[in-house]
């Protein structure tokens, strides 16, 4: 599998194992930097009462969250671009998860569950012939 166009490209089609698969890694992968991020919060904090802590979150801190969040949105899009173009739709669906609940909802069902289109379409040829 190239995970290099996996996570960056948003030409061309992905299967539903594919797109599954990505989102999975990305979803352990933020997991672990939280965690990492977390422990290094926790080990720089003194060590006080409870009504002593810090009532605020560094700016530094939120801005290297935003920093390291950025490549992951930008995975999520191109993983979810490519699924759209496996169902024959273009990659602007996403935005169907601006929608509340019902776009959420829509989004899962078309691109975790529905089968893509069969043999080659607008955006490429069929991913799961290759």
């Amino acid at each position: 599998m190239d995970w290099k166009y996996l996570f960056t490209s948003f030409e061309g089609r992905i299967g539903r194992q594919q797109w599954w698969l990505g989102n999975i890694v990305l979803v352990v992968a933020i997991w672990i930097i939280m965690f990492i991020i977390g422990m290094i919060i926790a080990s720089s904090m003194p060590v006080a009462p409870e009504s002593e802590m810090p009532d605020s979150i560094s700016p530094m801190l939120v801005i290297l969250s935003i920093i390291i969040y950025i490549p992951f949105v930008w995975a999520s899009l191109a993983l979810s671009a490519k699924r759209w173009h496996d169902r024959d739709k273009s990659g602007w669906w996403i935005l169907i998860n601006l929608v509340p609940i019902i776009g959420a909802l829509w989004a899962l069902i078309e691109n975790g569950f529905l089968k893509g289109t069969d043999g080659a379409n607008s955006y490429g040829a069929d991913p799961v012939a290759d």
